[in-house]
């Protein structure tokens, strides 16, 4: 006769025929079926059987273990989430040791990196052996996190490699792209430059991917970093979009990058947060033009186009016919277009702060060229240091956390009235920042990177329950 025995809410089990030592399992009675934390899942045929092979990180909240899993399919079901979203997915069965027990479960493969546990442990799995106390966790002993570093080194990185990060951008010989590449090897990372237009998906339910034209399949990045370049902004955005629906960690999603490259939407969202921005005006039809004009505080005034980046696509309208002319013939090339005004006082100049995680990391003036008004450094202007007031940092601060993005460029330009917010760049440059300020803003986004995926540190391998 089976012996019963009560278990707590939260339980250290091992499966053995997975390689997987320990893992943290939620014990919920209210579920009926068990699942296991499950990402790159392939199926294949093995002696005319159905088998799946399938990635899995043991440890919650950190991607910097991984095993390598293969077991026979005994089946697909379709399985509601607590959210009320229904799932088909592959089931396995595999013995499972639980307080010096061992009995077969059956386990469905899905991603739970938005989970709490990377393992679920359902009433079928109890198989009238388990009684739960909710109140209780770990009754047969909790696993301390030095002694999972120890246990999983075997399937750790070796001292020296770290994360996989993939650069999604266009060129790599840009100085931005050269310095992160350069800062994440430094931190003991394997960099990987992804020319965005040699990436495409495979759209699957089984199996989906990110495939690169050399042959090579993306799915076992840890993070990407996305530098999209105006011009490919909606299909960067989909592989970035698709790389996340991998688990696979963006910095800067493709959200919040989408909705920063539309100027007006942008502005938008800061008003309605009540950051201040220049007065601005859009319409769609040329017999607004004078209203427009006269919204702004007439001439001169800036002219914008929703799609332009580094100062590209801004006109500066001096007069009233100027301005007309230049509207409306933008207009009768069906562009979108945003009317400003100017800000004279600014004289040419403004900050830019280099957010990071919802800070400033480092901060610069830029001042433009004789005879231009913008002080983009890709339109010549100059970078400087600068000390930042704190009503300029609260106003960068908020910009940046409501644009959703953990890496941002704020814009701000000092006006009569107060700092204004310009706009807030999702693929900010790094080369005028790091010259003027000497800080190692690369270094400073890998950092982020890491943070977020809280890579253990570098350990020996040992086998800790051989030690134990």
């Amino acid at each position: 006769m089976q012996n019963k025995f009560i278990a707590g809410s939260k339980e250290w089990c091992s499966l053995p025929l997975l390689d997987i030592a320990a893992v943290k399992a939620r014990v919920d009675s209210g579920a009926k079926t068990s699942s296991i934390h499950a990402f790159n899942i392939e199926p294949f045929t093995r002696d005319s059987t159905q088998w799946v092979r399938f990635d899995l990180h043991p440890l919650q909240k950190s991607r910097r273990a991984t095993i390598r899993c293969e077991a026979p399919v005994i089946g697909r079901r379709n399985i509601r989430s607590s959210n009320g979203t229904s799932e088909k997915r592959f089931v396995i069965q595999t013995p499972m040791t639980l307080n010096g027990s061992t009995w077969d479960i059956e386990l469905t493969l899905t991603n739970r990196d938005a989970m709490g546990y990377r393992m679920l442990l359902g009433r079928e799995a109890m198989s009238r052996r388990i009684l739960v106390d909710s109140e209780e966790e770990f009754l047969f002993g909790d696993v301390p996190d030095e002694q999972l570093e120890l246990l999983y080194g075997k399937v750790m990185p070796l001292p020296g490699a770290g994360l996989k990060i993939g650069l999604l951008a266009s060129n790599p010989n840009l100085y931005s792209n050269r310095r992160i590449i350069e800062a994440g090897e430094k931190r003991g990372h394997k960099m990987v430059f992804l020319d965005i237009r040699q990436c495409y998906m495979k759209l699957d339910a089984d199996s989906p991917a990110v495939h690169y034209r050399d042959g090579r399949i993306l799915n076992d990045l840890d993070a990407v970093i996305p530098r999209i370049k105006p011009s490919m902004t909606f299909y960067g955005c989909a592989i970035t979009r698709h790389f996340e629906s991998l688990g696979v960690y963006a910095l800067n999603n493709s959200a919040a990058i989408t909705q920063s490259r539309d100027k007006l939407f942008s502005l938008q969202m800061l008003q309605e947060q009540g950051l201040d921005i220049p007065v601005t005006g859009y319409a769609n039809s040329p017999n607004d033009t004078d209203n427009l004009i006269e919204m702004v505080g007439g001439a001169p005034l800036i002219v914008k186009l929703l799609e332009g980046t580094q100062g590209k696509g801004v006109v500066l309208a001096e007069t009233t016919k100027a301005a007309e002319s230049v509207i409306n013939a933008m207009k009768s090339l069906r562009a979108n277009l945003l009317v400003q005004e100017f800000v004279e006082e600014a004289a040419g100049k403004d900050l830019r702060c280099f957010m990071i995680d919802g800070q400033v990391a480092a901060a610069i003036q830029r001042s433009a060229a004789p005879g231009e008004f913008r002080a983009n450094l890709h339109c010549g202007g100059e970078a400087s240091l600068t000390e930042i007031t704190p009503e300029e940092e609260t106003l960068a601060v908020k910009a940046a956390r409501t644009m959703n993005l953990s890496v941002a460029g704020v814009d701000i330009i000092r006006s009569n009235r107060g700092p204004l917010l310009l706009e807030v760049n999702s693929s900010p440059g790094l080369q005028g920042i790091e010259d003027a300020t000497g800080h190692d803003v690369a270094g400073m986004m890998i950092r982020s990177i890491e943070k977020q995926l809280q890579p253990a540190p570098n350990l020996v391998p040992v086998n800790y329950l051989e030690s134990a």
